[in-house]
């Protein structure tokens, strides 16, 4: 498990787990806002320009240097 900050999940929700799970049900909480910023961050990238398939690893590094910024400055 990392210890990087995601910043919790996107969209929480309360959910009462005795009344939907069972013994081996898996809950997840969904995408990190970590996750959420950064995929904003895509859309605006994508919206501005678009880029060759050459550059998507570039992209996604940039968009989550991003979604990183937006949660440190989110803390302050």
């Amino acid at each position: 498990m990392s210890d990087r900050n995601d910043g919790g999940p996107a969209f929480p929700a309360e959910i009462d787990l005795e009344y939907y799970s069972a013994p081996s049900t898996r809950h997840e909480a969904g995408m990190s806002l970590r996750d959420y910023f950064a995929a904003k961050a895509l859309q605006g990238f994508l919206a501005e320009r678009s880029l060759p398939a050459s550059e998507a690893g570039r992209l996604a590094s940039d968009c989550y240097a991003m979604a990183d910024a937006m949660l440190k400055a989110r803390a302050e």
